[in-house]
């Protein structure tokens, strides 16, 4: 398993599967299974008991894991996907997007 580049909190673009073209947020990385949920995208209902939660139960909806492979950066610039890089800046290591040189 090797690094992921992508983090809870940026925002990402879904370039294979179902959900291509859609945006959004990264709300949680999940490292060992190499998926991610994204912010409205990839929507499943999830049928759901009454609990002290939930009196009511019923269906539910929420966002699944996608795979990191199939996300890709926004770049800040110019709002298309884009590869990250790493670099050093002032001793600290800092990602940055390959298409527009800026830092992340």
């Amino acid at each position: 398993m090797g690094k992921l580049k992508i983090k809870s909190g940026d925002n990402v673009i879904v370039t294979a599967g179902d959900h291509r073209g859609n945006e959004g947020k990264v709300l949680r990385v999940y490292r060992e299974k190499n998926k991610a949920i994204v912010e409205g995208v990839n929507m499943v209902k999830k049928h759901e008991k009454p609990s002290a939660a939930n009196p009511q139960g019923g269906i539910t909806e929420k966002e699944a894991p996608i795979h990191i492979s199939n996300l890709s950066l926004k770049d800040p610039k110019s709002g298309e996907a884009t590869r990250v890089g790493y670099k050093m800046e002032d001793g600290k290591k800092v990602r940055f997007s390959k298409k527009s040189n800026q830092v992340l």
